[in-house]
């Protein structure tokens, strides 16, 4: 593939639809641009070697990982990716490493944060972190969002998502983030969960890029126990943007996909392990950064 192609491929997803390919509760994608590997998450590290190995990806030759956040769905398999690989820079926000809490719907917590295996590896010799507060450039034309503000009325904080198995203290989930990078046809735009809302990581992303439009929204939208209403505010605010291709994924939700699948179906498009996407890109010379 040349540098003027970049290739979206996930490795980790909920669902598989292929021969030999293993799903998983989790998220992973595996992304070519302007030359560069970068790994988006990494599930929780039961099937990503062996599905990497299926689709003909060599985990090795990662040069950044970044994290969408620090819950072990998506954060399970760093051991396995650092240590393969030579040398990774990884992109997070501090808030990532703390201590993460679920209260389940019986009352019961549970930890979902960093597995102490993958919080190790992160402290390997060959690893660097690189604390995200803000947008950040990965690779010129590739962009990490850092935060995602707050801004709509309906996407509002989980509050089984907790910071201590005490009860006390809801999990902003500062650490929400996505990723999004510069095509020909527009913005392609990757979601972890999009705790932070998919509409106020959309908004932030076009406060980003002013002048480029959204082409692509792929991943998950973390609408899973989400009220019809917000289900119904979602869709009619994606409506704004000439979107192209959607594809929602993971944490969406079954009534939040199919509400999606109904509203935009000749767009959507299904994410499931093994999905493959090639989007046009400008040679990395002509690439700005943003942020």
């Amino acid at each position: 593939m040349g540098q003027t192609r970049a290739r979206v491929t996930i490795l980790v997803e909920n669902t598989a639809k292929r021969a030999r390919l293993l799903a998983e509760h989790g998220l992973a994608y595996w992304i070519e641009y302007g030359g560069h590997r970068i790994l988006f998450d990494t599930g929780q590290g039961y099937v990503l070697r062996h599905n990497a190995a299926e689709l003909n990806i060599d985990l090795a030759s990662v040069e950044a990982l970044v994290l969408s956040h620090g819950h072990y769905d998506h954060t399970g398999g760093i051991g396995e990716v650092l240590s393969r690989a030579k040398a990774v820079d990884v992109y997070a926000h501090p808030a990532a490493f703390r201590p993460k809490f679920m209260q389940r719907s019986d009352g019961s917590i549970r930890s979902i944060g960093i597995p102490e295996e993958a919080s190790q590896a992160l402290q390997g010799p060959a690893v660097t972190v690189h604390h995200v507060s803000q947008p950040t450039v990965v690779f010129p034309g590739l962009v990490a969002t850092g935060p995602i503000p707050r801004v709509t009325e309906f996407e509002v904080p989980n509050p089984r998502f907790l910071l201590d198995d005490s009860c006390r203290t809801l999990d902003p989930l500062e650490d929400d983030q996505a990723v999004y990078f510069t095509t020909h046809q527009g913005l392609v735009v990757l979601l972890g969960c999009a705790h932070s809302g998919a509409i106020n990581t959309l908004r932030h992303i076009t406060q980003l890029a002013p002048d480029q439009p959204i082409h692509a929204v792929i991943g998950g939208m973390h609408m899973v126990d989400a009220p019809e209403e917000r289900i119904r505010e979602t869709i009619r605010e994606l409506k704004r943007w000439a979107i192209q291709l959607i594809a929602p994924a993971h944490c969406t939700g079954m009534n939040a996909t199919l509400a999606v699948w109904q509203a935009f179906s000749k767009r959507c498009r299904e994410a499931c392990v093994g999905t493959q996407w090639e989007f046009s890109i400008p040679s990395p010379d002509d690439t700005a950064p943003h942020g």
